[in-house]
C-alpha cells in the first residue's frame, strides 16, 4: 500500500483540488492498530513533503479506527501542454493546451490561436496517423478537429485529462491497413467514413465538400473545397464554431491538393424515412441515396433562408449547358441537368454587361475566385448569353423590413423589363459588386463594342474597356491594361488574302507571357490603334513595313518578267481554244506565271485583284479540262 502511495505522481504548481477517495488509491484494510499508525505515519510525512493532506472521515483519533475510511485530496498543475503539434492538416506546427476550461492550439511562429470550449467537446479518438499519432475531436457544432503530432506515451496524460476535466473517455482505433477500394460509406454527424471490414479506411469531414455530383447511372463524383487566401496560412483562420463558411481550410497543408473522388455504388437501398422505423422504405438507387444523403449532411443543397429570386433554363457558354437559377442571401445555386454549384457572392471578383454584335443577345460575365471546377476542368469565369427582348416579370421573396434595412437602395420588390437586366440589377444588389461596361472610347466600324476575331481555333469577340480587354466565350480572357507592356499588330504571311485581315498579340509586362487574337478584319485597325492612343498604351504596327516589303518584292518580280517576255515564244496561246497543239502541254507551265503576273500588274483595289485572281483560276480550269479531253486514251491489254 505504502509503495503505492510513494508511486503517485504528485504533480507540482497551483492547481485545480480534486478528491480521489480511498476506492479509487488506498482501499478500506483491516489491521493492527500499531500497523495503522505506521502507516498513517509515513502518509503524513509523504503529504508534507508533496503538499498532499489526508484527513479522517468521521473526524476521530487515528487509534479508534479499525477500518477507517481514507481519502486526500492532491494538487495538479492547471493544464497539460504538448510541443509540436499540427491543426487541421497545418503547414507549421504549434503548440496546444488542454485545461479544465477547454483546449487550445497557437502555432510555433506566431499567428492566430484557436480555442475550443470544454461544452464543445462531445467525442475524442485515438489513432495512428501521417505524423506519429492524432487526436480527433468531434465537436458538438464545428464538425471535427483534427491534432496530429502526439507520441504514444501522451495518451496516458490525454486520456487523463480529458476523463477528469472533460468526462470523456478517449476511443482508440485502428484504421484499415489492407488497401481496399471496396467498402461501406458510413455517414455519421460530422464526417463521412470508409469502412472496410468494419474498420475505417479513411474520413472526409462534411465541411471539406464542396459539391457534390451524379457523375452516371451508379457513380457519385464528390469534390473538395479548394483554400481561399485567408485559410494559406495556419489552416484555422477564420474559422467560426458552428459554421460551414471555411471550406477547404484542411486542403492548403500542401502544393498537391485531392480535389475530386469517385464513388462506384451499385445496386438498389432501402430509403428509410424519419420516424417511420417500423415500415420498410422506399426502394431506390443506391448512387441516388448516396447522392441526397450526401447532400443533407454537408449542406450542399439546403442553403440558409429562402430563395430571393429563381431563374429557369438560362443558357450558360461557359460552361455549357442551361441551368436555373436560384438566389439566396450569401450565394447563388447553379442548378442543370447533371452538375450542380453553390458558388458564394464572395467568390464573384468580376462583374462583366457585354453586348454582343448580333443585337440580339447580350453577356453576363462573372470572374470567379476560386474558380468553378466540374471535374479536371477550371472556369475561372461564368458566362451567361440572354436575349435582349425576352422581358420577364418577377417579385423578390423577401420581407419588407428585409429591403428597407438592408438592400434599401439596392433592390426593388418588383422587376420587369428585360431579363439580362433584371438578373444584373439582382446581382449587383446582392453581391454588391460595380457592373463593369464595354469604354465610350471605343466603337468598331460597324458601330459595335466588340471585335470579332479568334484565339487560335476558337472565335469570339474582344471588348475593350476602360481598364482592360475581355476575350469571350471560350477561353475566357482578362487582360488587365495595367499589365501591358506592348501590343503589336501584324499580318502572318503575304497572301492576298490575309490583306484583309491582320492579327494583334499582347505582350504583358515582366515575362508574363503573351496573348494572339487573329483574324481581325483590317478596317478595325484605325478604331483599334486609336484606342490605344487613349489608353496611352504602347503598340507598334508591323504591317507597314511588311506592305513596303511586299511592294518592293512586286517591282522586282515585275521587271524580271518583262525581261523574260522579250524572247518568249507563246506558241499556241494566241490559237483558237478549240485547236489541237501537241506543244501545249509543255508551253502551258508557263501560263499561270503570265496569269499571275498580269493580276501583280493592275493597280486596282483589293476587290478588283480577287476578281482577276478569280478569272485567273477559271482559265485554268479550263485548260486543266483540254489537256483531259486531249489526253490519248490508253490502249487496253489483251490476253494472247
Amino acid at each position: 500500500m505504502l509503495k503505492d502511495i510513494r508511486s503517485i505522481d504528485f504533480w507540482s504548481g497551483v492547481g485545480c483540488i480534486y478528491n480521489i477517495y480511498h476506492s479509487m488509491c488506498i482501499r478500506s484494510f483491516t489491521a493492527p492498530s500499531k500497523q495503522l499508525r505506521q502507516s498513517l505515519a509515513q502518509l503524513q510525512f509523504l503529504s508534507s513533503a508533496s503538499g498532499v493532506s489526508c484527513v479522517c472521515e468521521d473526524k476521530t483519533e487515528f487509534r479508534s479506527l479499525t477500518r477507517p475510511a481514507i481519502y486526500f485530496t492532491e494538487r495538479i498543475s492547471t493544464m497539460e501542454s504538448f510541443e509540436n503539434i499540427y491543426l487541421d492538416l497545418s503547414k507549421q506546427p504549434g503548440k496546444c493546451k488542454l485545461a479544465e476550461s477547454g483546449l487550445g492550439w497557437r502555432p510555433m511562429g506566431g499567428g492566430e490561436t484557436f480555442t475550443l470550449d470544454s461544452s464543445n467537446i462531445g467525442a475524442a479518438q485515438w489513432s495512428r496517423a501521417a505524423k506519429g499519432y492524432e487526436l480527433k475531436i468531434l465537436s458538438r457544432t464545428s464538425g471535427v478537429i483534427q491534432l496530429d503530432g502526439f507520441e504514444q506515451e501522451d495518451f496516458d496524460r490525454l486520456s487523463k485529462a480529458f476523463k477528469i476535466w472533460y468526462g470523456i473517455t478517449i476511443e482508440q482505433r485502428e484504421h484499415a491497413l489492407r488497401g481496399w477500394n471496396w467498402g461501406k460509406a458510413e455517414f455519421t454527424k460530422a464526417e463521412l467514413t470508409f469502412n472496410v471490414q468494419n474498420r475505417p479506411a479513411f474520413e472526409i469531414p462534411y465541411t471539406e465538400i464542396s459539391n457534390t455530383n451524379l457523375a452516371g447511372k451508379n457513380e457519385v463524383a464528390v469534390e473538395f473545397a479548394l483554400p481561399t487566401d485567408s485559410q494559406q496560412t495556419n489552416g484555422v483562420n477564420g474559422r467560426l464554431d458552428g459554421s460551414t463558411k471555411n471550406r477547404g481550410r484542411k486542403a492548403a497543408a500542401g502544393p498537391d491538393e485531392l480535389v475530386e473522388m469517385r464513388f462506384y455504388i451499385p445496386g438498389t437501398a432501402l430509403k428509410k424515412e424519419t420516424g417511420e422505423e417500423e415500415e420498410e422504405g422506399e426502394e431506390q438507387n443506391a448512387a441516388n441515396l448516396f447522392y441526397e444523403t450526401l447532400m443533407d449532411k454537408a449542406e450542399i443543397g439546403d442553403v440558409a433562408g429562402d430563395t430571393f429570386a429563381t431563374f429557369l433554363d438560362v443558357l450558360h457558354l461557359t460552361p455549357r449547358g442551361r441551368f436555373d437559377i436560384d438566389m439566396y442571401e450569401s450565394s447563388f445555386r447553379l442548378r442543370g441537368k447533371t452538375y450542380d454549384y453553390k458558388i458564394q457572392y464572395s467568390s464573384i471578383k468580376k462583374f462583366f454587361l457585354l453586348p454582343k454584335n448580333d443585337d440580339m443577345h447580350t453577356l453576363i460575365v462573372l470572374g470567379l475566385d476560386p474558380p468553378l471546377r466540374q471535374g479536371q476542368t477550371r472556369y475561372p469565369f461564368l458566362v451567361m448569353q440572354l436575349k435582349l427582348d425576352e422581358e420577364i416579370s418577377i417579385e423578390l421573396n423577401m420581407t419588407e423590413e428585409l429591403l428597407q434595412t438592408r438592400y434599401k437602395d439596392k433592390l426593388e420588390p418588383r422587376y420587369e423589363e428585360p431579363i439580362h437586366q433584371v438578373i444584373t440589377k439582382i446581382f449587383r444588389g446582392l453581391s454588391g459588386k460595380k457592373v463593369i461596361l464595354p469604354s465610350k472610347d471605343f466603337v468598331s466600324h460597324h458601330g459595335h463594342h466588340g471585335v470579332k476575331c479568334s484565339i487560335k481555333a476558337n472565335e469570339g469577340l474582344l471588348f475593350c474597356l476602360d481598364k482592360s480587354f475581355m476575350f469571350v466565350p471560350k477561353p475566357a480572357t482578362y487582360i488587365p491594361i495595367e499589365n501591358i507592356s506592348v501590343i503589336t499588330m501584324s499580318r502572318v504571311g503575304g497572301a492576298v488574302s490575309t490583306s484583309r485581315t491582320f492579327d494583334i498579340t499582347i505582350t504583358l509586362k515582366g515575362g508574363m507571357g503573351e496573348h494572339q487574337f487573329s483574324n481581325i478584319n483590317r478596317e478595325e485597325q484605325q478604331p483599334l490603334e486609336e484606342f490605344f492612343k487613349a489608353k496611352n498604351i504602347r503598340f507598334k504596327n508591323e504591317m507597314l513595313d511588311d506592305s513596303s516589303a511586299l511592294i518592293a518584292a512586286a517591282l522586282d518580280n515585275e521587271d524580271l518578267t518583262s525581261d523574260e517576255e522579250g524572247g518568249a515564244d507563246r506558241g499556241s496561246a494566241d490559237e483558237d481554244e478549240e485547236s489541237i497543239d501537241e506543244d501545249f502541254q509543255a508551253e502551258s507551265e508557263s501560263d499561270p506565271a503570265e496569269e499571275y503576273d498580269s493580276a501583280h500588274e493592275s493597280s486596282g483595289s483589293e476587290s478588283e485583284s480577287d476578281a482577276e485572281m478569280d478569272d485567273a483560276s477559271d482559265v485554268v480550269d479550263e485548260e486543266e479540262e483540254e489537256i483531259e479531253e486531249e489526253r490519248p486514251k490508253k490502249k487496253t491489254k489483251v490476253g494472247k
